[in-house]
């Protein structure tokens, strides 16, 4: 069993930056794959970006690639993802979640486990 904490949303104007981190709880965090993905209110959970078990490949939506970067410690249990170049848009509750195998997956239904989520706001 896994178990996730995200931290670090809040209010943010349009262009700043913000750093979540997910702490995660149970023995096979090294082996977990972890995804970020976003709800907007009103919208679906929208994929953001995975990262694999060996921190060795990141995917990104396009909406995000090349202003948020997710990044891994896994002596410390924790994924982090820097939010650059802030937008109102990324305006969301953010989740991170972990999934029972070391690939990363763009697909919510892949995952096996979920944060309570941390808010991000973006004003412009």
């Amino acid at each position: 069993q896994v178990q996730l904490v995200e931290s670090g949303g809040g209010l943010v104007q349009a262009g700043g930056s913000l750093r979540l981190s997910c702490v995660a709880s149970g023995r096979t965090f090294s082996r977990n794959a972890m995804g970020w993905f976003r709800q907007a209110p009103g919208k679906g959970r929208e994929f953001v970006g995975f990262i694999t078990s060996s921190s060795s490949s990141t995917y990104y939506a396009d909406s995000v690639k090349g202003r948020f970067t997710i990044s891994r410690d896994n002596a410390k249990k924790t994924v982090y993802m820097q939010l650059n170049s802030l937008k109102p848009e990324d305006t969301a509750v953010y989740y991170c979640a972990a999934r029972d195998s070391g690939y990363g997956s763009s697909i919510s239904l892949a995952y096996d486990y979920w944060g309570q989520g941390t808010q991000v706001t973006v004003s412009s």
